[in-house]
């Protein structure tokens, strides 16, 4: 009987755990804009058009929203090679950033909800970790 309330003791606090950790869309956007405006404004721009055959527009990019975990891998590891975007080619290099997973995981929320980007993506560390993992 004790070890079975222990277990559940266990599983309560883990669970607690879990949604103690993971924060609100909201409060991730707003740290993902933090991050955009140190990272990622000098290439993407502003507002996220970027400069045509340059760099990349993240806003209504149909090559970020139609595998947002490929973008998360790019923000990892950073990405060379061609590329098309709305119909366009780029081939430029990305540079990995240094960015934790956490902050990859705010980052990405803010592009996904921003300049017109409706997704319904809300990206965490652990989606973060696991696509790393692949």
């Amino acid at each position: 009987m004790k070890l079975i309330h222990l277990i559940f003791g266990l599983v309560i606090a883990g669970i607690s755990f879990q949604l103690y950790q993971q924060k609100p869309l909201q409060q991730s956007i707003n740290d993902g804009e933090e991050i955009y405006m140190d990272f990622c404004l000098q290439c993407h721009q502003q507002n996220g058009k970027g400069v045509s055959g340059v760099f990349p527009p993240l806003a209504q990019s149909d090559y970020l929203l139609s595998d947002v975990n490929r973008s998360i891998f790019a923000i990892k590891y950073g990405l060379k090679g061609s590329i098309i975007v709305n119909g366009k080619s780029y081939n430029s290099v990305m540079v990995s950033q240094g960015l934790d997973n956490e902050e990859i995981a705010d980052v990405m929320n803010y592009i996904l909800h921003s300049w017109g980007n409706e997704s319904e993506e809300n990206v965490t560390q652990e989606r973060v970790e696991s696509t790393l993992k692949k």
